[in-house]
This record gives C-alpha cells, structure tokens and sequence, in this order.
C-alpha cells in the first residue's frame, strides 16, 4: 500500500479523530451480510420480508459480495452503552394519547401475522396514517415470542416499502444508536443518490451522531469527504478501514485516481452497487451504458435522473426486446408515459389494421399490439369504441406486469369522455379510474336537519367547550324530535357516541328518542383493547381499512372502528377520521 503523508501530520489526527471516532468502531463487530439476505440463519424469526418482486418498493439492496472484517473490537466505554436503549420510534406518544407500553403486552407472533398481511397490500393514504403511528410511535418492544431486532425490522421494513425518504431521514437521526439500520440506511444514501441527490445522501452521515458498521455506508461516506474536497480526511477514514481488513479492489482503484495518487483509471462499469456504478459514471469521460431488463431499478433510476437513458426516437422498431425494456422502464417511472408513448406513434400500420384493431392487434407481437391499440384509441371518435379500446390497452399492460405505464394517459383519456356518454357496461370501468381523481372539497357545508351534518362537528373541528356543545346538542334533538320520521342512521349514533366519549351528557328526556346501538367491535380486537394492547389493535384496523379511502367504508365498518378509537381515547386521530366521513362538502 502507498505510504500516505496524512499520517505523518500528527496534529491534524488529534483535531479531527474525536469527529471520526466512529469509523475507527466501523469493523469492530463482525458485518453483516445484507447484500445476500439468502445467507441468514434458518432460525425462527418475526421479520418481515422485502419480496424481490414487489413492485411497489424500489430495491436499494444489490445482490453482492459484501466482504466481512475479522477486527479487534475497540473500547468506547460509555459511548456503546447507547445500544442499550429500549425505547425506540419518531413519534412523541402524547401526541396522540398513547403510552410507551403499547406494545408491551402483545404477542410477536400475532404482530408477525398481521404485519405480514398488511405487507402485502397496496396500503391506502388512511391505512398509511394509521400505521405509521402504531408503527413508529415512541415506545418499548414487546417481549413475549419477538426479539427486539425482529420488531425493530418492522419498523424499517415498513418505512422502506412506503418509500417517504423525510420519514426514512427522521427516523434515522432519531434512532442513530440503533446497529440495525444498516439497511435503512442504505436505502436511504441510495435512493437519493439514485436521484442525483448526492449532497442529500452525504449530508445524511454528518446528522447521525452513531456509526453503523458496514463496509458499503463506510465506503459511501468516504466518497462524500472527497466529493466536498476533504480529501485528507477521506484519507485517514481510508487508512483506518484498511487497518481492520477493508478489502475492495475496484473502490481502491477509484479511490487513489479521486484522491489524485494515480493519474489514470480503467473504463470498467461495475453494477456491484449503486455507488460503484456512480463511481463508473463519474471516472470515464466516455461513459455509455445500455441497460438490460435484468438492470437493477435503481441503476435505471439513475440512468433517468441523470440524463443517460437512450432517446426512444432511436429505438429500432425491430428490437422487440428494447422496446419491451422500454415497457417496463416506463412501468417503473424511469421512461416517461409520454416518451412510451411517442414510441408507439412512431409504429406504422395499414388502413385495415386500424379500422379493425380489435381483431388486428392479436396476430401482433405485444409491444406492436400495444402501439396498434394505441392509435386506435387516438383515431376514434365514438365514446363506446374508444372505451372498449382503453380497457383493452390497460388488460394488455396488466397481463405483462407493467400497468404503470398506462396511468397518466389512461386517466388522460377518461377525463376527456363525459360522463354522461359512458355506456352502462363500462360505467364501473370509468368511475373505477376517475373516482380517485377527484378531489374531494375541504370546505364543510353543515345541514341542521341531519344530526352528522349538523354544527355539531365544529367540536371535532375547533375543540368547543364541552358545556357549550351539550347544549347545542339538546337543541338539536329537541328540533330533530319535531320530525316523527326521523331515523337514527349509524353516522349519527358515530358522532353523538363520540361526543359522549369526550363526556358529553344526554339529557335523560331525550333517552326514549336517541338510544345507543352497539358498534359490533370484533371480539378479537375487543379483547386487545382490554388487555391494553394498543399497538396491535392499531394493526388490525390497518388490516381492515387496508387499500380503502376511509370514507369509502360501510357505515357499520366505520361505526366500530370510531368507537374503537373511543375506547382508546385517540381524539386526534378520530376527529381526522370523523371530519372525512361525516360532514357534506361544498
């Protein structure tokens, strides 16, 4: 190994080796392997798995050698006792009444069961909500059939699949001792750097105060110290790794030519990982690289955010296999939808395909069938035909497992057909697509002749005095009781059970006119409920709600799930709820 002269300067190691102490920690437990998460023990365990075929969540793991270190461990006295912490999360539980014990008294092999369901859903923006309070409120793990790795697992398993990389930042910082985030913070570095946001990813190791001790995060961080021209200290981070075993031919190659002890480096591309495909990138000056289907989405991402990606305008139309990679680029948000489909104009097709693509299309490859279906729908006039075409395009996507890349154009398209010209056949097709486009108006319209659409939900909105609310609550009943036709539906029972929950009083003359009804909670989550298993019982509702809008839920579902929010006095997170179903928008 080159002799290195910043070794020599004794003065500058002592001002600056308490700032990197924790690198010289990096290697003192053995690393683990999480490039090949194949190689774990066959142990039982609770941890949730990140399928390789999830769609839905970008992968920051490569399939990789990950060399491990064989180190003397290194005394930092006090300094290590922070791993013995036990209360870990983001969210402070008081903000919405909740306790640190909430997951104290529930079993991991129940929590294991329902994590693992959730996980395979496509989660809806409420269901999210939810989880992420019971999943990362500040609180102790529970004890009884789950480690405290296990349970923790959850927690980044979860954040890495809803993909909020503010989250993902904020959890980090706050929970900088923990050893296993390794993975996490992967991720992180590696999805901003998939963005070209490197300043982001670096700026990440200057906000968590504790090391984690893997090779990839360590050569990452070196990467930023030379990129922000700190090249001495980039030098000494290096020198301590290579002391306990770091062993990595390419990244020292490129570390030398950064770092400027050596004049010339090779052209080699190495797909090893995210950072090594940078590195690639940013040493040759003749950088060209063609992506394959089996290229990591992330390598595609960068490719994407960096400008490097061939212009579909010369795509050979014969290639089948590039314009299917193209495809699946697209799915993945790599290609745009407006580049796939420029592509498919460019197709050329005789007068008879196009006057009968509903039969023509199936003697075609698939992309060519696409291209063909395409034009068809760009070319037809009636509404029923044009339909029918869109619904054929969006099966064809499905069927190859690239539905995301007819979204934005198929949303396009349906806007663009009224309503009231949609056949009945297809009305489900249509309100199935646009429903979620509409935006629902924030603004509350109140209707006194109904209890829930009464003022009554300005309590829910503004925290009235609770003696004031009683009265506008008699009121109330004393008018609705004019109306002998009057039915009591489950949305009124939802917002008076809940003014009675926060300690509002019925008058006893109204008991003949509002009698409660019970909200059928389910016996098991009734049971959490009064075992004090606060966390769990969260989960469950996540299960329910699932991929559902909140307000798209039956009333009687609705009714128990307030109710179960009534039991654990979690107001905020129900007058949210209650202001979505409840009121009539204007």
């Amino acid at each position: 190994m080159k002799i290195l002269k910043l070794l020599n300067k004794k003065n500058l190691i002592i001002l600056i080796i308490y700032k990197f102490l924790f690198i010289s920690n990096l290697y003192s437990e053995e690393v683990v392997d999480i490039w090949n998460l194949d190689k774990s023990d066959n142990k039982e365990s609770s941890q949730i798995i990140i399928e390789e075929n999830d769609d839905n969540i970008e992968k920051s793991v490569f399939i990789n050698n990950s060399k491990k270190i064989n180190t003397t461990p290194v005394d930092e006295g006090d300094f290590l006792n922070l791993e013995e912490e036990t209360v870990f999360g983001l969210y402070d539980p008081q903000k919405n009444n909740l306790s640190i014990d909430m997951w104290t008294y529930s079993d991991g092999k129940k929590i294991s069961k329902i994590m693992n369901n959730i996980k395979k859903m496509n989660l809806s923006k409420d269901s999210k909500n939810i989880l992420n309070i019971a999943i990362l409120t500040n609180s102790y793990p529970p004890q009884k059939n789950i480690t405290k790795e296990d349970f923790l697992s959850f927690q980044s398993s979860w954040l890495i699949k809803n993909n909020d990389l503010e989250l993902i930042k904020k959890y980090l910082i706050n929970n900088h001792t923990l050893k296993n985030n390794i993975l996490l913070a992967r991720y992180f570095v590696d999805q901003k750097l998939s963005r070209t946001k490197l300043d982001e990813a670096c700026r990440i190791f200057e906000e968590i105060k504790k090391s984690i001790n893997d090779s990839y995060l360590s050569k990452f961080y070196i990467y930023c110290l030379i990129n922000d021209n700190k090249k001495e200290e980039a030098q000494l981070q290096f020198d301590l790794i290579k002391e306990n075993g770091f062993t990595d031919t390419f990244f020292e190659k490129i570390f030398f030519y950064l770092i400027g002890y050596e004049d010339e480096i090779n052209s080699e591309i190495s797909e090893d990982s995210l950072l090594d495909f940078h590195l690639s990138h940013r040493t040759n000056l003749e950088f060209k690289f063609i992506p394959k289907n089996s290229t990591s989405n992330l390598v595609w991402k960068y490719l994407s955010s960096s400008n490097l990606l061939e212009n579909v305008n010369n795509i050979d139309l014969e290639d089948q296999d590039k314009i299917f990679t193209i495809e699946k680029a697209t799915s993945q948000k790599n290609y745009t939808e407006k580049e796939l489909f420029d592509l498919y104009k460019r197709f050329t097709f005789n007068i008879d395909q196009l006057l009968n693509v509903k039969q023509s299309y199936k003697l075609l490859t698939k992309s060519e069938a696409r291209a063909l279906v395409y034009q068809g729908i760009l070319i037809t006039t009636e509404t029923k035909k044009k339909i029918e075409l869109i619904k054929i395009l969006k099966t064809m996507f499905e069927k190859d497992e690239i539905s995301n890349a007819f979204n934005d154009k198929l949303i396009f398209f349906l806007k663009n057909i009224d309503i009231e010209d949609v056949p009945s056949n297809h009305t489900n097709f249509y309100n199935f697509y646009i429903k979620n486009e509409i935006k629902l108006s924030t603004k509350i319209k109140f209707n006194n002749k109904i209890i829930h659409q009464s003022k009554l939900l300005n309590y829910f909105k503004n925290d009235l005095d609770v003696k004031f609310i009683e009265k506008e609550l008699s009121n109330l009943l004393k008018k609705i009781k004019k109306n002998k036709n009057y039915f009591f539906t489950h949305k009124d029972n939802i917002l008076i059970e809940s003014l009675k929950s926060d300690g509002v009083q019925i008058p006893k003359k109204y008991n003949n006119f509002y009698k409660s009804v019970d909200a059928n909670i389910p016996i098991d989550i009734q049971v959490l409920i009064n075992n004090n298993e606060t966390g769990l019982t969260l989960l469950r509702l996540v299960e329910i709600i699932g991929e559902d809008k909140i307000q798209d839920i039956d009333d009687e579902t609705l009714y128990f799930i307030v109710s179960v929010l009534n039991q654990l006095d979690m107001d905020t997170l129900r007058n949210k709820i209650l202001l979505k179903i409840l009121p009539l928008k204007s």
